[in-house]
């Protein structure tokens, strides 16, 4: 069997979810929509899946590498543009398999098996829609994770102290540090590598990867991406100026070789004595 999946561009009702990294591969509960899917479909006996990304298709790439994780065949390929599903059957279905191919096409805007709860067409939509995935977002090939009570997820590899309060629901993902008398929950998810200081307290609110959130910070109905505080109900976003209160803990990487290989390649069709200089002014 064979499946196709589009990876979607950015949606400009929640533009800040994509600076750091395409909407496909924005970690939500502490995986990629890309990893939930490629799992999903790997365990209804799919075997190839084309990919299209348009969207810093390098970045997906290194998400999917060959699909040989889920034990598929992943094939990605480059668009300018997103297709639209009956865009993509006129292109690809004579690739795909069965009678209804349609079937087998799904744009990354959801969860699978949740189209009734849409990611990307607003903030609140988005909250959402990871807090009811939260009790399913234990794949069959996911480990480290585990509900250590009813209603509280938490990575094996995390710190939590013990005097914390994880208050149900809620997720504390992988490498997260918790610190004593901080209050997680409830609706609250710390995606992976969040530092959490002491009597920090967050309910109604997604803490993003690698951010930090210091001693006695509350954030309620909000959405922490680095510096970045986003209220979920009313979409409005500000930038928080003190690094001890909120802030990023790393740098998004970025992907500068595909660019750097295509100046290098238009410079020495233009003049090769050029590229010399290029290299030298690095």
């Amino acid at each position: 069997m064979k499946a196709l999946l589009i990876c979607p561009s950015g949606r400009k009702d929640v533009g800040l979810l994509a600076q750091a990294a395409p909407l496909a591969t924005v970690p939500l509960l502490g995986q990629s929509l890309l990893e939930y899917w490629l799992s999903h479909l790997a365990c209804t006996g799919v075997k190839e899946v084309i990919v299209l990304a348009d969207d810093r298709a390098e970045q997906v790439r290194t998400v999917v590498g060959t699909g040989v994780r889920w034990g598929l065949t992943v094939n990605l390929i480059e668009e300018s543009r997103e297709l639209t599903a009956a865009q993509t059957l006129l292109k690809y279905g004579k690739e795909l398999d069965g009678s209804a191919p349609q079937n087998e096409i799904a744009v990354l805007d959801h969860f699978p098996g949740a189209d009734e709860c849409p990611l990307f067409t607003s903030y609140a939509d988005y909250f959402a829609a990871l807090q009811a995935w939260m009790p399913k977002a234990k794949m069959p090939d996911r480990v480290g994770v585990r509900e250590v009570r009813p209603g509280v997820w938490a990575n094996s590899h995390s710190h939590i102290s013990p005097e914390a309060q994880l208050q149900a629901p809620c997720w504390v993902g992988k490498n997260v540090f918790v610190g004593s008398r901080a209050v997680i929950g409830p609706s609250a998810i710390v995606e992976d590598g969040a530092f959490i200081e002491p009597d920090a307290r967050m309910a109604n609110s997604v803490v993003g990867s690698d951010t930090f959130v210091g001693r006695l910070t509350e954030i309620a109905d909000s959405l922490a991406l680095g510096s970045t505080l986003i209220n979920w109900k009313t979409g409005s976003a500000a930038t928080v100026p003190d690094p001890f209160v909120l802030c990023a803990l790393r740098k998004p990487a970025r992907s500068r070789t595909a660019k750097w290989l295509k100046k290098i390649s238009e410079v020495y069709s233009r003049n090769k004595s050029d590229v010399h200089v290029l290299l030298m002014n690095r």
